[in-house]
């Protein structure tokens, strides 16, 4: 037929569910077009058959949206078992391994760059240096705490990943399965609360709890170990930091140091003996813990920074020129003293620093010279001594002053140029406590009785 024709076909179409009538109109004179079935020559009924599925337009949608879910899911499966073996073995280096790290691709060293960049940005704007003290104390805490929160919240969202990406059945409707129940899910299971509201149905999604419940149970106990040991360490340290103040004044001095010790040189041996043992455990400690670096000392003008940087000035001026001094331990004291400045500024700092202002230029150096030999102290003269002083000074110096920029912490002087109290000298009650320093650092029996009198009226 050529001319142009409307025809109206009614199908009755039967299924389990219903039966429905669907009414199709052509205007093409010689083929019918229905959906779902295949174009019909007009007046062949036996022609009338089901489409094939693989033509259907929406059917052909539907699959590639099914295989595109499907293949979103396994990607988001494997980003969550990547997030969960990342947050495991950062945590088992920082908190278990006790040996240092020196892959540069680390979660935690990350971490604490960009934490500190953040911290120590503002703080290089605040001039009062008590308050910049202050501000950055609260880094080290804070940061360990942040730490183990982003490493808990990692382990709960890559659980839940894994948990949504296999789809496994809950024990909700279908509609309740969004990807915040499997958050849910996962959060009550790792911190074992043991809600039992929301629990998967299959194999893999029950593994996968017993899994995360085991992981959870470890880290907590791992945290609570592992904070007593950092407080511990930093106990150790800050001890040898107060007993230097009365030793060597606040901020401590080479000079003062060995002003004070008042020419007792077997006493002065011992001291390095103990600080030998010190730098030893502050290199164990600070390399195992790094985070240890960024915990401040109690008071503003003392750190364990300038109290490595003392025992380093002390040593290089007996080895270099003081007669009569412990050569031999200042040699033992100095190599394991450098150790720890040589590797901590390796940690920290990615590379060499442009050089800093001398430390002690020739005309300090004969400051000093006088200073010392006022109590009795005698530092040779010459350009050999000066030379191999310099050569000493040269290998420790850098690796000190990379620390002190980059942990914003002040280097101590070689001597004290204008006389300030020590710590243990001053207090919120300093009009009801009389100064008492004398000039090698010891107190009259009269002023220790006079205190103790005013401090019992007071009491």
């Amino acid at each position: 037929m050529n001319e142009r024709l409307w025809t109206a076909v009614t199908l009755a179409a039967t299924t389990d569910a219903t039966k429905r009538k669907l009414s199709i109109f052509s205007h093409d004179a010689g083929r019918l077009c229905v959906p779902g079935l295949v174009k019909l020559q007009i007046g062949d009924p036996n022609q009338l058959r089901p489409a094939d599925s693989n033509t259907n337009p929406a059917v052909i949608r539907t699959g590639v949206n099914k295989r595109g879910m499907l293949a979103l899911r396994y990607i988001v499966a494997i980003l969550g078992f990547l997030i969960v073996t990342m947050m495991l073995w950062d945590a088992f280096e920082v908190i278990i391994l006790p040996l240092r790290v020196t892959r540069p691709l680390r979660f935690a060293r990350f971490f604490y760059r960009f934490t500190w960049r953040l911290r120590s940005s503002p703080a290089q704007w605040i001039r009062d240096h008590k308050r910049r003290e202050t501000y950055l104390s609260a880094f080290g805490p804070l940061s360990l705490l942040l730490l183990l929160s982003v490493w808990a919240t990692g382990l709960v969202a890559g659980f839940a990943m894994l948990q949504w990406g296999l789809q496994d059945r809950l024990n909700v409707a279908q509609k309740a399965a969004s990807f915040g129940t499997y958050l849910y899910l996962s959060g009550t299971t790792f911190f074992t609360l043991g809600l039992g509201d929301v629990t998967p149905l299959g194999r893999v999604g029950k593994l996968l709890v017993v899994v995360e419940a085991g992981l959870g149970f470890g880290f907590l106990a791992g945290l609570i170990s592992y904070l007593p040991i950092i407080y511990q360490a930093f106990s150790r340290r800050e001890v040898s930091i107060s007993l230097l103040d009365a030793r060597a004044g606040s901020p401590p001095t080479a000079a003062e140091l060995l002003r004070r010790n008042d020419g007792d040189m077997s006493g002065l041996c011992q001291l390095l003996g103990d600080w030998e043992r010190w730098s030893a455990e502050l290199l164990e400690s600070h390399l195992s813990y790094p985070v240890l670096v960024f915990f401040r000392s109690q008071h503003a003008n003392q750190s364990w920074l300038a109290a490595l940087t003392v025992i380093l000035d002390v040593c290089a001026l007996i080895i270099a020129g003081i007669d009569g001094g412990p050569a031999r331990q200042a040699h033992l004291t100095f190599a394991k003293a450098r150790h720890v400045a040589a590797e901590l500024a390796q940690v920290f700092v990615s590379s060499p620093p442009a050089p800093e202002p001398d430390r002690l230029p020739a005309s300090s150096l004969k400051a000093l010279r006088n200073a010392l030999a006022e109590t009795g102290v005698t530092v040779r003269e010459g350009l050999a001594t000066d030379q191999k002083l310099w050569e000493l000074r040269q290998m420790y110096e850098p690796y000190v002053q990379a620390l002190s920029r980059y942990l914003l912490i002040p280097l101590p002087p070689w001597f004290r140029v204008n006389v300030i109290p020590d710590s243990w000298q001053s207090s919120n009650w300093q009009a009801l406590i009389p100064a008492v320093a004398t000039e090698n650092g010891a107190i009259p029996a009269s002023k220790v009785l006079a205190t103790e009198s005013i401090t019992a009226n007071t009491l």
